[in-house]
């Protein structure tokens, strides 16, 4: 069962509105058109029918065929107590068969219309005799009257369906993309871990035996990265869970010298070298060059058999540079993971560009191009 969507308070302001107009337009038109006609005692008759069809257009959205068929009702009440319609039969319904056109009731506003239609023509029957020219004037532009109606609201009704999909298009392609960043930050986060994780369990290991010292604080550079990257976890699903109370910020620029501490602490000799002010950039690219950092400096941690990264950044107005190489090995073919691919859709999403492969003399670098310019903070 679809849930009822909740209009904007503006929509339904607007509506409102509209539906007032609409009445105050219906009893105006109706008194004003009686009154140019010869109607000699409007409020006998006229203005009472003005005042129920426009007083009904004001629930016309909840009720509409209800609406309709109370208009109806009066129109007939009224000629039937011998008063003179200046308005035909259709014309003072026209908003009411508009709105219930709308609806998946359609059929029956046809057929009512034509009922309508049929009576209307053996009301004004009289008139064929002595003028047959109006006769059919008007029972032709009653007829393409409530045609116009009925393909008017059918055609209002077709695009608020094509809105509505077009809305709930939008909206799972949002959520694909929040589903697709999400799996992003939650792999750089477990890939991270797990490689530095990784190093210190196996340093562990092969000391506990010769240096139980070396051992523990192996252990414990474990445990603090293991803490850390459940910190992360938690914030993200808190985010993605729409709960901002108690979630940490996002890391930014300022955390890199942990990624550097990090690595370093798993045997990987790293450099750091930045050039230009990191304050200049914003939220969303920072993240970008975190995670650009994080993920190339875990490959090289459980792949590469490297002893040494370079970690260069170069801030510039309109972008930033983000390049990691190593010495490890870089020969053959590349195989693009999740990790490459992850970067790549990343660094893409914000207009950049990402190359990853071997280097000559060995080694294996990522170079990406993150521009910041016009960034959304």
């Amino acid at each position: 069962m679809a849930e009822s969507r909740r209009e904007p308070a503006l929509v339904r302001h607007f509506a409102r509105i509209t539906d007032v107009g609409f009445a105050a337009l219906t009893l105006v038109f109706f008194v004003a058109v009686a009154l140019a006609t010869g109607v000699r005692s409007p409020w006998q008759a006229a203005i009472p029918l003005g005042l129920l069809l426009g007083a009904l257009l004001l629930v016309r959205r909840r009720w509409p065929m209800t609406v309709l068929l109370l208009s109806i009702s009066g129109i007939f009440a009224y000629r039937l107590t011998g008063h003179w319609s200046p308005a035909g039969w259709i014309w003072p319904a026209a908003v009411a068969y508009f709105t219930a056109a709308t609806t998946p009731r359609v059929r029956w506003v046809a057929a009512i219309g034509l009922a309508q239609l049929l009576y209307s023509a053996v009301d004004i029957r009289s008139v064929l005799d002595e003028d047959p020219t109006r006769f059919l004037f008007h029972v032709a532009g009653e007829g393409v009257l409530l045609a116009i109606l009925v393909a008017a609201g059918l055609l209002h009704a077709a695009v608020t369906r094509w809105r509505e999909r077009l809305r709930e298009t939008d909206s799972r392609a949002r959520a694909a993309e929040e589903r697709l960043r999400a799996s992003h930050e939650v792999h750089d986060i477990v890939a991270h871990t797990l490689a530095v994780v990784g190093v210190q369990l196996n340093v562990a290991a092969d000391t506990l035996q010769e240096d139980p010292a070396a051992a523990a604080a192996a252990l414990r550079l474990a445990k603090d990265v293991r803490n850390r990257a459940m910190t992360d976890l938690r914030s993200l699903i808190a985010v993605l869970r729409d709960t901002p109370g108690d979630t940490a910020p996002q890391p930014d620029l300022a955390s890199l010298g942990t990624l550097v501490a990090d690595a370093r602490a798993a045997g990987l000799e790293v450099t750091l070298d930045e050039r230009g002010d990191p304050a200049a950039v914003p939220a969303v690219p920072a993240v970008a060059v975190y995670r650009v950092v994080q993920e190339s400096l875990a490959n090289t941690l459980k792949h590469a058999h490297a002893s040494r990264a370079e970690v260069t950044i170069g801030y510039q107005p309109r972008a930033v540079t983000v390049e990691i190489t190593d010495n490890g090995r870089g020969g053959g073919d590349v195989t693009e993971g999740h990790g490459l691919a992850g970067m790549r859709e990343r660094v893409s999403a914000l207009g950049g560009a990402l190359s990853a492969g071997p280097i000559p003399g060995g080694g294996f670098a990522v170079r990406a191009d993150i521009p910041v310019a016009g960034s959304a903070v």
